[in-house]
């Protein structure tokens, strides 16, 4: 099987955190950081089902 590697973008807007799968259009929220790309691994498992 051949690995990928994808790119992750996180900043802050007011009080939330948004991280995004740049190469899939894909982005979930949180409060922190680790909630955010948390969000995200979950968003991505549902996007490959």
């Amino acid at each position: 099987m051949k690995k990928q590697t994808l790119h992750t973008v996180i900043w802050k807007e007011k009080k939330i955190f948004i991280a995004r799968l740049v190469e899939l259009e894909l982005a979930s929220q949180g409060k922190t950081k680790e909630e955010a790309v948390t969000n995200l691994k979950e968003a991505f498992e549902l996007y490959l089902n």
